[in-house]
């Protein structure tokens, strides 16, 4: 686990960095920023040898890029012993949809091992978790877990031997020449010590000075996931009204066809109605003079006249009249009967729905 004074300047920095914009911004997608801040933290946690950088990336086909890396070493534990292989995990701007870059980064006196199942002799690594990489549930730290296993079961490095130095013969003079020890000079110890000062004095500033900056990064990360979010529902939100809208101007059109058919029947009526006796009988009000008409009225009547019979049958039943296993039966077969005359119905208003439409668009036209 990663002292809580190295964590807070990691946070600093990948605040600083992720935050900033414009040509120096690092080539991820805003709304990944985030996410991409939390596994580093995660990852550094976990383990406390690596570093999150800024370093230049080149692409195979010769595209440069600053981008993060994670440098330092995993823990290899082989043999019962625990050994530090060096990598650098790359994320790539397409992080976290698409997996990091891996590579194993030898020091000068370490060898990649030739050949090796998942390390190639450039030192790029290559393992199954990589090629099955999932967002979102891949992370960072599952993956150093994966590689320390990996090279646990074959270690991808080995120490190259030095020779040590032979004894040089003497010359002429009959001795060997004296090793000179190298000494520090106090001028020298001196420069050191202060510079050291200076350089935790300017640290020490640095850290007062980007609390301030790291809130701020705060803020501003939250403030943009909570304007994404609303974002969203201003989106869901309007196309609502959209499709109200849209079924609001049906249900207008469906008015306005209404208002049509009844001003040309009253148009058509209006000279009858002087004509009308006054003991008219109100079954003869109205004369369907089409075939249509006449079926959705007598499916209407129909309906009604069913609903009423049942409403009378419930009244009969609960005041004892009628038995209940008659009125069951009564019941299901008059709600049959009216299911079919209802359906009928519904058939016979989308047909003349179909021919109002037909008759507007033509008299539109015309």
């Amino acid at each position: 686990m990663a002292p809580p004074a190295k964590m807070q300047e990691i946070q600093q920095f990948l605040s600083s960095v992720l935050s900033q914009r414009g040509p120096s911004a690092l080539p991820y997608a805003e709304n990944t920023k985030w996410l991409i801040r939390q596994h580093l933290l995660n990852l550094i946690s976990s383990y406390s040898s690596l570093e999150p950088k800024t370093a230049t990336f080149t692409h195979n086909d010769g595209r440069s890029v600053i981008l993060l890396q994670a440098d330092g070493t995993i823990p290899m534990p082989f043999q019962g012993v625990s050994y530090n292989i060096p990598i650098v995990i790359w994320l790539l701007d397409s992080y976290p949809l698409y997996p990091p870059c891996v590579y194993v980064n030898p020091t000068r006196d370490m060898i990649i091992k030739r050949p090796h199942s998942n390390v190639s002799p450039s030192g790029l690594v290559s393992l199954s978790y990589l090629q099955n990489w999932n967002h979102p549930s891949s992370n960072l730290i599952e993956l150093a877990a994966h590689l320390s296993a990996a090279f646990s079961r074959e270690p991808p490095l080995y120490s190259q031997r030095r020779l040590p130095p032979s004894p040089s013969p003497s010359i002429g003079s009959g001795y060997s020449r004296p090793i000179q020890q190298r000494t520090d000079d106090a001028a020298e110890v001196y420069k050191k010590n202060a510079i050291n000062k200076i350089v935790e004095m300017v640290q020490g500033d640095l850290v007062l000075m980007g609390s301030g900056r790291e809130a701020e990064a705060e803020g501003l990360l939250s403030l943009q996931a909570g304007l994404k979010r609303r974002e969203e529902e201003i989106n869901r939100g309007l196309k609502e009204m959209v499709e109200e809208k849209e079924t609001l101007e049906q249900q207008l059109q469906v008015i306005a066809m209404n208002t049509d058919v009844l001003d040309s029947w009253i148009r058509e009526n209006k000279a009858k109605a002087k004509n009308l006796l006054v003991d008219l009988d109100v079954d003869d009000a109205f004369d369907c003079i089409e075939t249509l008409s006449k079926q959705m009225l007598e499916c209407t009547a129909l309906d009604l006249a069913i609903e009423d019979v049942v409403y009378s049958m419930d009244k009969s039943f609960r005041g004892g009249a009628l038995p209940f296993d008659q009125y069951l039966r009564n019941v299901r077969l008059l709600s049959r009967e009216q299911f079919f005359h209802r359906a009928t119905a519904e058939k016979v208003r989308a047909v003349q729905m179909d021919a109002q439409v037909a008759s507007i668009a033509a008299r539109l036209h015309s």
